[in-house]
């Protein structure tokens, strides 16, 4: 039961910040930094949803592939592996810190039915009403071939965002959030602070590129559309690095490095 100052947090991590940057392999670094990130808001009385990609990337390991594969029936079969990778690490960090994990994996198709879409929420809600339960969401990228060839995890983390009446959405990337565009266009400066907020998510798009990681499913570009879906649900949101996890509970705070988007 949420206390006065807790809130509803749906945290989304992207491939290229449980990867590391040579390969595909997990960083096992950056997953225990994780767990012990989103255990500190579990501790301090937030309701978590953790939205996470890289099961494809995990399974690339497996296959012996060094970027991902053209051929869907090869990025579902890394898929189908690297869940279990993924969701085996997460049960272990996790549960040090006495929190056990439930496997969420949705389609499209949860979405677009009131009664699937019901069902999705009935399931999560009582997830969350366990002790230090922490739902795991994912696509299910094993049969949902459309968001393989064209979505990523940012519209589905907005996605259940909206769905759940979520606080706060957090989009942690491999940046500090977004740039303006003067430190953009400069070459060899050295950590450039974001745009604290913004509110004009079109000025915003027209300052990014649709450019995406090596190992990544999404760019920029698909963040801030994901954020204009949160957003306009009401939800705020949050674009923050992924590599300063420390700084986690000070984002739910108001504090910290980022770019803010008010709801």
């Amino acid at each position: 039961m949420q206390n006065h100052a807790s809130k509803r947090i749906v945290v989304k991590v992207g491939t290229g910040v449980l990867t590391r940057k040579d390969d595909a392999c997990l960083d096992e670094g950056q997953l225990q930094q994780l767990a012990d990130a989103v255990a500190r808001l579990v501790d301090q009385g937030h309701e978590v949803l953790l939205v996470s990609s890289g099961a494809v990337g995990a399974g690339l390991r497996i296959f012996g592939l060094t970027e991902y594969p053209k051929a869907t029936s090869v990025r579902q079969a890394c898929a189908a592996v690297g869940q279990i990778q993924l969701l085996n690490r997460y049960e272990r960090l996790f549960r040090y810190h006495r929190i056990e994990i439930a496997q969420i994996l949705l389609t499209h198709h949860d979405f677009e039915t009131k009664h699937r879409r019901e069902r999705v929420l009935s399931t999560i809600s009582e997830l969350l009403r366990g002790q230090r339960l922490l739902p795991v969401i994912n696509e299910n990228d094993t049969v949902a071939v459309e968001e393989l060839k064209f979505g990523d995890n940012d519209r589905l983390a907005a996605q259940v965002a909206a769905m759940v009446g979520a606080d706060l959405l957090i989009l942690l990337t491999c940046v500090d959030g977004l740039l303006p565009a003067a430190a953009l266009q400069k070459q060899g400066e050295s950590s450039p602070l974001p745009i604290p907020e913004i509110t004009d998510i079109d000025a915003a798009l027209a300052m990014v590129e649709p450019t995406k990681g090596r190992f990544a499913m999404g760019g920029m570009a698909s963040k801030l559309e994901s954020i204009r879906s949160a957003t306009g649900a009401g939800v705020p949101a949050i674009i923050a690095s992924g590599r300063r996890l420390d700084q986690l509970s000070e984002l739910v705070a108001g504090r910290g490095i980022c770019t803010r988007f008010p709801a």
